[in-house]
């Protein structure tokens, strides 16, 4: 039995946020397609600075502010991130990354969370998500 299967084209939008630091490597902020937006690992650098704050909490704080960044460039917010995936350089740093996190993300979306060996600049954690758009 042969069956057909029809591909409608596949649009794809690149986001560029003033709010989140520019990419450090060959790849971009993230990308809205089939009305989902997927944002790269987003590092707690401050996009002003370029620094990275101290502790887990501030770094925590600042990579959820970019990652909001990208996905309010992209016509879309917390209350719609459908999942998360979340680095920690220390699992130790669990439960304080954990209390931050949860005040941006109150929608409780499904997460990935897990200790890594390193993250670039020596950063304590690093959170990427998919969202609607």
């Amino acid at each position: 039995m042969n069956s057909i299967i029809f591909y409608k084209e596949i649009t794809m939008k690149k986001i560029q946020s003033s709010g989140a630091p520019d990419a450090i490597g060959p790849y971009s902020q993230g990308f809205v397609t089939n009305g989902l937006i997927f944002t790269s690992g987003q590092l707690p650098v401050n996009s002003e600075t370029g620094e990275i704050p101290e502790g887990i909490a501030a770094q925590t704080e600042q990579s959820c502010k970019n990652v909001l960044a990208i996905l309010e460039a992209a016509g879309s917010g917390a209350e719609k991130v459908v999942k998360t995936t979340c680095f920690l350089a220390e699992i130790t740093d669990f439960s304080a990354f954990n209390e931050v996190y949860a005040k941006y993300f109150v929608s409780k979306p499904a997460r990935s969370c897990f200790a890594v060996k390193a993250l670039p600049k020596e950063a304590l954690c690093e959170i990427e998500c998919v969202a609607k758009a």
